[in-house]
């Protein structure tokens, strides 16, 4: 199977999360694998929303790729290209979820399928396919809490878009639902009532001159935190009860969520309450463990390119499938750009793809068959 064609077969499938689900792309890609001899079960977290899991077994622990089926929605900025045409033009490859992340699910489907007929003398290869990632890797949760359905892995590779450069850390986020109460009233008559939005204003106010009380991280930086969606009010001319606010923030290991919360709630004051809507621990492995030595070196040696490992500014399904693992050696390596993860005229180039199949083949076969 070519990987730019199944890339192309992906996009013109719509997963647009949450309206779009997941189990058309999901069917698509178990039949080429139960076909190659893979071992496939789906799971659903909810109707259609459907994860797979595909197997071939080993003596050792498989090598686990693991990637996700849902995009995002494609915003409000008009397209140029069908971002569901699957569009080749100056070797590129247009569409909703080219880069993120069909391309890279794309590869690893290619690469097992290449290794198929391949003798796993040392180990086995396990494809871990999720849906709901977008929306807070809802796919891999459910997945680490069904007994059996992850089994065990001795190492992971997410492909989320990384330019095929290897990456080995991201942050954590934490995303909080803030919302504020009133009183409502007449509009004419605001002093009869409580103004939800007023407070919501004051607390994105605050929100915004806040200062995180640590040290950046060597590898990712300094925390962040991003104010982004507010909603409140039924109509202009009544004084509105209720307003919600989006808050975004991505930590780094030395902070905890738990007490970053308690920091927030002394901030805003009891006319706030928080609600945390996805809380997800960041991933780091070491630059010299060994098995992040060997994708740099595989990388290297397929691309030409020799760059050190890096980090990522989004969060991955490693955030539940890393520990579900027991803290297994993780490294981020896709074949999408960063840069173009859910903008408009999202694309891919073609020869990323084809290298990201080769450096998923390499790594395989040095795993499970040497």
């Amino acid at each position: 199977m070519n990987a730019v064609e199944l890339t192309r077969d992906l996009v013109r499938i719509d997963t647009v999360n949450p309206q779009s689900a997941e189990r058309p792309a999901a069917e698509r890609l178990g039949q080429l694998l139960v076909e190659a001899g893979y071992s496939v079960a789906t799971h659903e977290f909810a109707a259609g929303r459907a994860s797979l899991v595909a197997r071939r077994e080993g003596p050792g622990l498989p090598i686990c790729f693991a990637g996700h089926l849902d995009t995002v929605p494609l915003g409000a900025a008009p397209w140029t290209r069908d971002p569901f045409g699957g569009e080749l033009d100056g070797g590129k490859l247009y569409g909703r979820g080219s880069s993120d992340m069909k391309s890279g699910v794309a590869a690893m489907v290619a690469a097992a399928l290449r290794l198929a007929k391949t003798p796993l003398h040392k180990a086995g290869i396990t494809l871990v396919l999720v849906a709901g990632e977008e929306t807070g890797c809802e796919g891999a949760a459910h997945l680490a809490k069904v007994p059996g359905a992850l089994g065990h892995a001795g190492a992971l590779v997410v492909g989320e878009p990384t330019g095929n450069r290897p990456v080995i850390g991201h942050k954590g986020a934490l995303w909080l639902r803030a919302r504020t109460r009133g009183v409502t009233a007449h509009g004419s008559m605001p002093q009869m009532g409580v103004n939800a939005v007023i407070k919501a204003a004051q607390a994105v106010l605050a929100l915004s001159a806040f200062r995180f009380d640590v040290a950046p991280d060597p590898l990712l930086g300094a925390p962040t935190l991003n104010v982004g969606t507010i909603k409140g009010g039924l109509n202009v001319n009544s004084v509105p009860d209720e307003a919600v606010i989006g808050i975004d923030i991505r930590t780094i290991p030395a902070q905890r969520h738990a007490e970053l919360r308690q920091q927030l709630e002394a901030l805003l004051g009891p006319d706030v309450e928080l609600t945390p809507t996805v809380d997800l621990k960041g991933v780091r492995t070491p630059a010299d463990d060994s098995f992040v030595r060997q994708v740099v070196e595989v990388t290297a040696s397929v691309t030409g390119e020799q760059e050190p490992p890096g980090t990522a500014t989004y969060f991955t399904d490693a955030s539940v499938l890393t520990p579900a693992y027991g803290g297994i050696p993780t490294v981020v390596l896709g074949p999408g750009e960063m840069a173009l993860c859910h903008q408009t005229d999202e694309h891919c180039r073609v020869d990323r793809i084809e290298q990201c199949v080769e450096i998923y083949t390499q790594l395989a076969r040095a795993w499970c068959a040497a």
